[in-house]
This record gives C-alpha cells, structure tokens and sequence, in this order.
C-alpha cells in the first residue's frame, strides 16, 4: 500500500532553519505530483508548496514564498521542504501529501510538528 512518511520536524528559534523530508513507498513517485499542508491548531489545514512530478515546476503559498524551497529526489522517492527565517506563525503539523496534479491528492502522510519559538 501507498505510504507517505514524515520527518524532521522539531523545534527550532525563530529565525532557525529546518528540513522536513517525506519518503514514499507503495506508488510510482515520480508520475505524481508533491505538496506540503501544514495545520495550526484551531485552524484549518493550508496548502504552503507543490512540486510536479519532474522537480521543474513548483509553486508557494505566499506566506512561504523566499523562505521555503520544496524540492524532490525521483531515484530516493523523497520530497523535501527546506524552511528557513522560520516565524512563530509557522508552527503547525506538516504533511506530505502525493497525487496526480497540484489540485488533488490521493494519498496523505501522517504528520510531523514543527514548532518554531520566538
């Protein structure tokens, strides 16, 4: 079956860095496109970065955009999200998620906190 497993969260100083990475297993990994969601508690879950399934094209939430880089290894079925100049607004739990284009998503991966202190 299709998994999607998180890693690297933390915590980490505002300002700090991060690299969250997600393996994936069970599916063709580079016919599909990535994304990462993050959920805040008492909010809802928002899209922050998707990169198709080449690695060429990727797009950001504007919240994130000059401070993340997603980016992905197709041979180590692996997407990452490099987080840097992190703010306390930030905090949320990250998910990877994996599917055909940017506006669906089959398949979720369970989660990783990052909690950025300031």
């Amino acid at each position: 079956q299709v998994q999607l497993v998180e890693s690297g969260g933390g915590l980490v100083q505002a300002g700090g860095s991060l690299r969250l990475s997600c393996a994936a297993s069970g599916l063709t990994f580079s016919t599909y496109a990535m994304g990462w969601f993050r959920q805040a508690p008492g909010k809802e879950r928002e899209f922050v970065a998707a990169i198709n399934w080449s690695g060429l094209t990727t797009n950001y939430a504007d919240s994130v955009k000059g401070r993340f880089t997603i980016s992905r290894d197709n041979a180590k079925t692996t997407v990452y999200l490099q987080m840097n100049s992190l703010k306390p607004e930030d905090t949320a739990v990250y998910y990877c998620a994996a599917g055909p284009n940017w506006s669906s998503y089959n398949y979720w991966g369970q989660g990783t906190q990052v909690t950025v202190s300031s």
